[in-house]
């Protein structure tokens, strides 16, 4: 095939005469006097003896070795071997969804059905990470129940309507109603709750609590209600505290409360243990004496805001009802009227002004008429 001699080799090197061979460089580099093996494998054994006398010789002095500069692990390598992980983002104890099987706080969804824990039971297991037991869970259906409306006049469910009427979407007119929520409306079961398990802990009888809440001239958060009085009672409250005088091992926070209303309806009727009261009282007795839960672990889910979640869950049922109802009706844009407005007019509260009846302002209870 070729004309004439190849030879494979380094990048193809080709030796055309004798002179070109590896013998004849190998010999032409030893008569140099350059240190050349036999043959490959012997480089190694070579290069050490003539290392070895020229530091004999003092020619070469050797120094230790300088450290070597550490290459670093590949991540996904280390990561397989176990070496490292990557730091969390998030931190979840209460669902997982990695496997085959949704889990509810190590529940496995099949089993949530499997055995009928409902609304309830889940919300045990997604807000607790725990089961409670079957009375308990029942008593936080009936408050979901008891708490998802309480008619359109509510603040609430008020903003709720008037952001759907403006046009707006199914979230921006629940997040209106829900942002109403505070210590005047719905808001007041985590407070209450503290209020009365603390005035209970620290030993005050209900008469030296609700003077020591009228000397500070604070209200008693649960106390009060505008329409229901002790003779037109709140049926949801009467409903939740027969149902947990029945049902629950022990009930301490609400008797104290019940002492406690019976002084401040005495002086107003209406002033009565609210629905807010009611469930706030209830769910610290429901904690502190169910036996699924230690002191500490109560204390601190009724003062991180449980308790003030279940009104929120319950009352965004009835919000996303108004929303639904305002877009059924297709009603307009809301514009409140003029005659449930008192305009207040500057100039007719200045002396030496004729004054008209339209000058006349109300605010809160009191007439303020121009001179």
């Amino acid at each position: 095939m070729f004309e004439t001699e190849v030879q494979f080799g380094h990048a193809g090197a080709l030796a055309n005469s004798d002179s070109e061979t590896a013998e004849a460089k190998n010999a032409s580099l030893r008569a140099a006097g350059v240190h050349v093996p036999d043959t490959f494998e012997e480089l190694p054994a070579l290069l050490n003896q003539v290392y070895s006398d020229l530091v004999q010789k003092a020619v070469i002095v050797p120094r230790p070795e300088p450290e070597a500069p550490k290459i670093p692990i590949d991540y996904a390598w280390a990561q397989e071997l176990g070496l490292i992980r990557k730091p969390a983002s998030f931190v979840s104890t209460i669902c997982d969804d990695r496997g085959q099987e949704l889990l509810y706080a190590g529940m496995r969804i099949s089993d949530v059905f499997r055995e009928d824990i409902g609304i309830g039971g889940v919300l045990s297991l997604l807000w607790f990470k725990r089961r409670l037991p079957a009375y308990a869970c029942k008593f936080i259906e009936m408050v979901l129940m008891l708490t998802a409306d309480h008619g359109p006049a509510v603040s609430g469910a008020h903003n709720t309507i008037v952001t759907a009427r403006a046009g707006k979407d199914l979230i921006s007119s629940l997040c209106s109603g829900l942002l109403t929520i505070g210590d005047r409306f719905g808001g007041a079961l985590d407070g209450a709750a503290d209020l009365f398990s603390t005035a209970y802990d620290k030993g005050l009888s209900p008469r030296e609590f609700v003077d020591s809440m009228r000397r500070q001239n604070k209200l008693i958060l649960g106390i009060g209600h505008k329409i229901k009085s002790r003779t037109n009672p709140d049926l949801r409250v009467s409903i939740i505290t027969e149902y947990a005088t029945k049902n629950f091992p022990a009930t301490p926070i609400l008797d104290y409360a019940r002492e406690v209303e019976g002084i401040t309806t005495a002086k107003k009727d209406n002033l009565i243990l609210n629905v807010d009261g009611a469930i706030g009282v209830l769910f610290v007795d429901l904690l502190r004496h169910s036996g699924a839960f230690s002191r500490e672990e109560a204390d601190e889910y009724a003062r991180i805001g449980t308790l003030n979640g279940l009104f929120v869950l319950g009352r965004s049922i009835g919000f996303i009802g108004h929303y639904l109802d305002q877009k059924r009706l297709k009603q307009g844009l809301y514009r409140h009227p003029w005659d449930d407005i008192s305009y207040l007019n500057p100039a007719a509260l200045q002396g030496g002004m004729s004054a008209t009846k339209n000058d006349r302002v109300q605010v809160g209870a009191a007439k303020i008429t121009s001179k």
